[in-house]
């Protein structure tokens, strides 16, 4: 369905798409090749660490490695990121990483269309869960009220 919403929203700026599907191994195989115009696909972040997304999806090394699906390099971006990686300053880090968002934001290799929304349904008698910013399940502080 997603790849019909796209097709039917670029068609109203005039742009044709036309859809292709292929098994699982196939489509990110030529996903890593750079063989597409276009391609949906999906990410979460394990860590919660913005070098999970930046550091693994958009640097030229990534490109390299296959994982830069967008084929997408920019110096200035990697310079960034790569000192991001080396600094240990929480604001440090912060300062380089938006200064990627900048040029992320600026030449737009790819956009976001969603983020997962987590809902969880449970007794009112079960005490202490929280759901995780990143999708990790922690039962050890769970109890069961009286």
């Amino acid at each position: 369905k997603m790849g019909e919403l796209m097709q039917a929203d670029l068609a109203k700026i005039g742009v044709k798409l036309k859809l292709l599907t292929f098994d699982w191994p196939t489509y990110l195989d030529k996903g890593r090749k750079g063989e597409h115009q276009l391609i949906h696909l999906g990410w979460i972040s394990d860590t919660g660490d913005p070098d999970n997304f930046f550091g693994n999806l958009l640097t030229c090394k990534a490109k390299e490695g296959g994982s830069n699906y967008a084929q997408w390099c920019n110096a200035q971006f990697d310079k960034e990121i790569l000192a991001a990686q080396k600094v240990t300053s929480q604001k440090s880090r912060t300062a380089h990483y938006k200064k990627a968002q900048k040029i992320f934001a600026k030449e737009l290799p790819w956009v976001p269309l969603a983020h997962a929304r987590v809902y969880r349904a449970f007794s009112k008698k079960l005490k202490g869960y929280k759901i995780h910013p990143i999708g990790v399940e922690e039962f050890y502080p769970l109890e069961w009220a009286k």
